[in-house]
């Protein structure tokens, strides 16, 4: 979170969803999340805006989601019921089932093989959707979801499906304050059981000796000694820069810089000096194409003359976030990552204003005029700042290939006694998987009041 004039700004997630996951944290401190946090639906979840001017309101509505897809395709609506029902059958197992166990050893693997080949979980995400849907804009709607965990439909594992059942089941939600009142209110909760949070302490590495974690080097050369050393760092950044490559069988060099990585994003923060009340809470801006700028995105790595946009404006729900009469926004582009073509130390600026363009023509008018503050966070910056292995915002992709075992464990499998939490870990990316690898901790983390 940063504040500019009155304005704040959300740096991290804005949708949140499965937040009995986040009422649990609070229950096992023995708080309630309700007393401190005021977590309100939106509605709609997404409207999804196309080229040619269209929307869809997508909601958790059975009815008004039936009759949306009849809208635009009243022939596809007992398709859309076979696929919530299917969401449902992946969502009971994938989120249920798997998203808090922990993912060991290939016979992990082996074992659910069955339940994932029943589930056609070696199709992708568009694959699925495809093959219950037929028109080509709803096609499109039902299968962005993968996006917002770093995915490619057209290449993620249609496991990735279950989200349009979780979004359902628990609504989408904001926090009045927004996603840093949340982050506080964690905060609380560490502090509440005698931790401390220490900023600005740059980990230089993972002390490792015979095999073994035994704590961290800081940039500064202080050294803090710990049995159990947990990482909320990118996987890849960790594995390839804090932890020696004399220590690492399974996560060498090679294996790391061979894997394939999330689209790069280009977010730009703004405020306005009006507000823009046809807009919604969050708005996905389709653009002229769908699968050919994700190819451009995720293979050919070609910063594309289109985009798609997510444009979110949390003063919808909270009006606090800026200035009475004003509107506080952000919008993200997915963008290759820094395996890509793009020069962001040449092309920050061309690339937001088109951005600015887009709107301004589309569903903010007279925006030029109406920008008070402005800030861009792009691929370079996610390296640079936030230490993420080629400026991928969300580590390794979702492909079927990187996910659960192949993906990097929780318990590491090169050093004993350190852990992994966060998107680069299984489950995944996406608030509820990064709530879940905390909970997969709760399962190999050895208990201190419990004698070997």
């Amino acid at each position: 979170m940063f504040r500019e004039n009155g304005f704040v700004f959300d740096a991290g997630p804005t949708v949140i969803t499965a937040p009995f996951l986040l009422e649990e944290l609070w229950e096992l401190c023995g708080r309630r999340m309700e007393d401190e946090i005021d977590l309100r639906p939106v509605d709609p979840f997404y409207r999804i805006r196309f080229d040619d001017g269209s929307e869809f309101d997508y909601t958790g509505d059975a009815d008004r989601m039936r009759a949306e897809v009849a809208r635009f395709s009243p022939g596809d609506v007992e398709g859309y019921d076979a696929f919530v029902r299917m969401s449902e059958k992946i969502f009971r197992v994938g989120f249920e089932e798997l998203g808090h166990v922990p993912f060991s050893s290939p016979l992990d693997m082996a074992r659910i093989a069955p339940a994932m080949v029943r589930l056609k979980s070696y199709r992708t995400v568009y694959g699925l959707v495809s093959s219950y849907i037929r028109n080509d804009k709803l096609r499109q709607v039902l299968s962005f979801h993968p996006l917002l965990v770093g995915g490619n439909p057209f290449t993620t594992t249609s496991i990735y499906s279950l989200i349009a059942y979780l979004e359902r089941k628990w609504g989408v939600h904001f926090p009045i304050g927004g996603t840093g009142a949340l982050v506080k209110g964690i905060l609380g909760l560490i502090e509440g059981q005698g931790g401390t949070l220490r900023l600005n302490a740059d980990v230089a590495s993972v002390i490792v000796e015979n095999g073994r974690a035994r704590g961290v080097r800081l940039a500064s050369g202080e050294e803090i000694a710990s049995d159990i050393v947990v990482s909320n760092a990118d996987a890849a950044w960790l594995y390839r820069h804090l932890v020696p490559e004399s220590d690492r069988r399974r996560w060498t060099n090679r294996k790391i810089e061979s894997a394939r990585y999330s689209m790069g994003l280009f977010v730009w923060y703004f405020g306005t000096d009006r507000t823009y009340p046809d807009v919604a809470h969050h708005t996905i801006l389709l653009g002229p194409r769908y699968k050919e700028l994700l190819e451009d995105i995720f293979g050919r790595k070609h910063l594309a003359e289109d985009f798609s946009l997510y444009l979110h404006r949390p003063t919808m729900t909270d009006p606090s976030l800026a200035p009475e009469g004003k509107d506080a926004f952000y919008v993200l582009s997915p963008v290759p990552n820094l395996e890509g073509d793009a020069d962001w130390t040449r092309q920050t600026e061309p690339y937001r204003a088109r951005i600015e363009a887009y709107l301004e023509s589309t569903v903010m008018p007279g925006l030029s005029d109406s920008l008070e503050v402005s800030r861009v966070l792009q691929p370079l910056d996610f390296k640079e700042q936030l230490l993420a292995y080629r400026g991928a915002a969300f580590g390794m992709e979702p492909v079927l290939t990187q996910s659960a075992w192949f993906r990097p464990n929780n318990r590491s499998e090169d050093v004993e006694g350190l852990y992994l939490v966060g998107a680069g870990t299984h489950p995944g990316a996406g608030l509820p998987g990064v709530l879940s690898t905390a909970r997969v901790l709760d399962e190999v983390v050895p208990d201190p009041g419990r004698p070997d």
